[in-house]
């Protein structure tokens, strides 16, 4: 497949080794659970836990309800709660692995010709991979709560490209710092632990003071678990504004961040 020159390079590139990206991201999504008893379903199961954890311990030892299917109880709440899961997870476990991408393959940067961008596509691919499996329990729960999907589900593609281009940014940028900064995966670990409570994850910006409100929605997270349960769990058209500037966003800082990489790989090798 041909790409024009005004194509982003980041996109270029990702083309050029589309079939390694792909190749790479089976063998993650294959390879992760390899051996073990339940193998896939572990991907299901782990959401599972933590909804079933969190849910109990905001929905029935706090009380908290959510305005949106109140009519469903604790699992009108469970369902709120697990949209902001998923797409906090798909963030969480791109950036935990971003520091580390390039120094867990060595051999990749001093003996062979790699193309090492490739490593946050598949790192990016393989989240969202698992959050797509976490969004088929999420319609079960929804079937069950309500007797229907909103037809409103289709937009989620939409909705999520620019975080998944956001993510794929972030794997760039923090995968070309993490060789340089070895202290890189702890304050990552220590800022997706403050970051879970301040995206919106747990309650809705409805239950903050109006003084607050602006001030989370400054966090790009908290518009993408908005827009989420807007098309997923309240039924409501997205808002074009959010594709207006989160898409432009998303894709000049791909281009600015894979450049960065470009730039930053000379010196891996030294570092290495």
């Amino acid at each position: 497949m041909k790409t024009s020159r005004l194509t982003p390079s980041f996109l270029r590139s990702l083309n050029q080794h589309r079939t390694l990206l792909w190749r790479l991201t089976q063998r993650e999504v294959v390879g992760r659970y390899r051996g073990s008893v339940l193998g896939w379903g572990w991907s299901l199961l782990n959401p599972l836990l933590m909804l079933g954890v969190y849910t109990f311990v905001f929905s029935t030892v706090f009380k908290a309800r959510w305005p949106d299917l109140q009519q469903a109880g604790s699992l009108g709440f469970a369902i709120n709660l697990f949209t902001g899961l998923i797409v906090f997870g798909l963030f969480s476990e791109c950036v935990s692995r971003a520091p580390t991408l390039v120094l867990s393959q060595p051999s990749y940067v001093t003996k062979v010709v790699f193309p090492l961008e490739v490593l946050s596509g598949v790192a990016v691919g393989a989240a969202t991979f698992h959050a797509c499996t976490s969004l088929v329990v999420l319609a079960g729960f929804e079937l069950i709560a309500t007797g229907m999907i909103p037809t409103t589900a289709l937009w989620l593609p939409l909705v999520w490209l620019p975080l998944i281009l956001g993510c794929l940014a972030l794997c760039w940028l923090l995968s070309a710092l993490g060789v340089f900064l070895r202290d890189l995966p702890q304050l990552v670990s220590v800022s997706l632990s403050v970051l879970m409570f301040l995206s919106a994850v747990f309650y809705p910006i409805s239950a903050l003071p109006e003084l607050w409100q602006p001030l989370l929605l400054a966090n790009p997270l908290v518009l993408v678990i908005e827009q989420t349960r807007q098309v997923l769990v309240r039924g409501e058209q997205p808002s074009a504004r959010y594709f207006l500037i989160g898409i432009p966003a998303a894709l000049i800082s791909c281009e600015l961040c894979f450049r960065l990489f470009q730039k930053a790989r000379r010196g891996f090798a030294d570092v290495i």
